[in-house]
């Protein structure tokens, strides 16, 4: 039974004709919305809603079945949710700050991690000559280098920067005393100059 009944939109004027269509013969429901019953492939009845035009389509025992909205939709949008222009434009700056400073800082810390290394190894080694000193001095100048570019563009407070240039001296100074390199001023004072410099 390759019948083929279409219902595009006149569907709602043909509704009170035909209330149900039965493929098989059988009689339909009482009401008037009941849907369909499919068994092994065969759609036993039919009936339209009068709310909802349907567009059904039978053929070889198969069923399509297309809704269509009774009314038309309308979208309404919402107020725009993205940012002004000029707080769009500092965002952009700050992030360009941001990663600019955090690259200076970042090579200030990896500078003194060197000193700092090249410092710990020279104190470790017991046959230290005082020439070794000097690659060690090239890269405390390196270091302050990055240091100071650091606190120019205000990536770093100039406290930081001084505290961090002092330490770096400290420790060398410290390195220089252990081996012997360096004796303070202190301890060469003789002892009359030192009590007539407490007096």
């Amino acid at each position: 039974m390759a019948t083929i009944v279409q219902c595009l939109s006149s569907c709602a004027t043909l509704n009170s004709k035909f209330k149900s269509l039965s493929l098989n013969g059988a009689s339909s429901s009482s009401s008037p919305t009941s849907s369909f019953s499919i068994r092994r492939g065969v759609c036993s009845s039919l009936s339209f809603a009068q709310s909802v035009s349907q567009c059904v389509a039978f053929s070889s025992g198969k069923t399509w079945v297309q809704k269509k909205p009774a009314r038309q939709l309308t979208v309404c949008e919402a107020a725009p949710t993205k940012k002004a222009d000029s707080a769009a434009k500092r965002a952009r700056q700050a992030e360009k700050r941001r990663v600019y400073n955090k690259s200076k800082k970042s090579e200030a810390r990896t500078r003194m991690k060197k000193v700092l290394e090249a410092l710990d190894g020279l104190k470790k080694k017991a046959d230290a000559v005082p020439d070794e000193i000097v690659t060690v001095e090239k890269l405390i100048g390196e270091a302050y280098s990055a240091i100071d570019k650091a606190v120019k563009v205000r990536a770093l407070h100039k406290n930081t920067g001084a505290r961090r240039k002092s330490r770096l001296a400290r420790r060398k100074k410290a390195v220089e005393i252990h081996h012997g390199w360096y004796v303070p001023a202190t301890a060469t004072a003789p002892p009359a100059e030192a009590a007539t410099m407490a007096a």
